[in-house]
């Protein structure tokens, strides 16, 4: 009767050890590495495999005569202009549209670019912001001039990124601003002088373009694929078109505006 009892004994013991066992092994199968998120490497552009996106933006209608701009009555601009100057909000020469901003607005979201290391210059001269609008990439830098011997600020008004007011008193001073997020548009303007008003548009990549007075554009280098194209004109509003290349392949665009609102 003993051996028997101790032979039970020792059996429970041994199988208590193996139930351990099997319970740390079981443990130790389950305790994995992290899984790395399942995330797609960047693509970069072929340039040996890349069309192009050329247009132009037009006017429909007459355009409205440009409105004066009330220098005249301010001393320390109006010794820059004997005549009479007038607002960039609206440029209309031979039914082409000036100072749209074009740029593509869809489809680059897979694509990584470099941070351009140049800046790009936004001056204060004779009271007037130059050029009217300007495009610049995420991150690179924006050079702000002051090139008059006057007093100017530039107030900035943005939704992504923060919003600034830097006073300029002196000629030739010189502030550098960046922007971490894309945003189309940013509006600059000087509480000194109220006409003097510029635009800046960020985005992620070099797909960008104003048009000049001949309302042309042309997106040069573009990887094959499907994109939405924007343009913004701070007066007309946006339009968007949507459009397909291949490698090699050229097509064009054409935007027209209205102004609705006529008065």
């Amino acid at each position: 009767m003993k051996t028997l009892i101790k032979t039970i004994y020792i059996f429970f013991i041994l199988s208590s050890l193996v139930l351990q066992g099997c319970g740390k092994k079981e443990n130790k199968n389950t305790s994995s590495s992290p899984i790395p998120p399942n995330s797609t490497p960047a693509l970069s552009v072929d340039p040996q495999k890349t069309g192009m996106i050329k247009g132009k933006v037009l006017f429909k209608g007459e355009a409205p005569t440009p409105q004066e701009l009330p220098i005249r009555g301010n001393p320390e601009c109006s010794v820059f202009h004997p005549g009479k100057v007038y607002a960039q909000e609206l440029l209309v020469q031979n039914g082409r549209i000036e100072n749209v901003f074009i740029y593509v607005k869809e489809g680059l979201e897979n694509y990584s670019f470099e941070t351009p290391k140049t800046s790009i210059k936004m001056d204060q001269s004779k009271c007037l912001y130059v050029p009217h609008v300007l495009g610049v990439q995420v991150n690179q830098p924006v050079l702000l001039v002051n090139s008059d011997p006057t007093l100017h600020n530039v107030h900035s008004y943005s939704k992504n990124n923060p919003s600034w007011n830097l006073g300029m008193p002196f000629e030739g001073m010189e502030i550098t601003k960046t922007f971490s997020s894309p945003e189309v548009m940013i509006s600059l303007k000087c509480d000194v002088h109220p006409w003097m008003t510029g635009y800046l548009g960020v985005v992620s990549h070099p797909y960008f373009v104003v048009t000049e007075a001949e309302g042309t554009f042309e997106l040069k280098n573009l990887p094959p694929g499907k994109y939405v194209i924007e343009a913004w004109h701070e007066k007309l509003g946006t339009q968007d078109q949507s459009i397909e290349i291949t490698p090699d392949e050229e097509k064009e665009l054409e935007f027209t505006f209205e102004l609705l609102d006529k008065k």
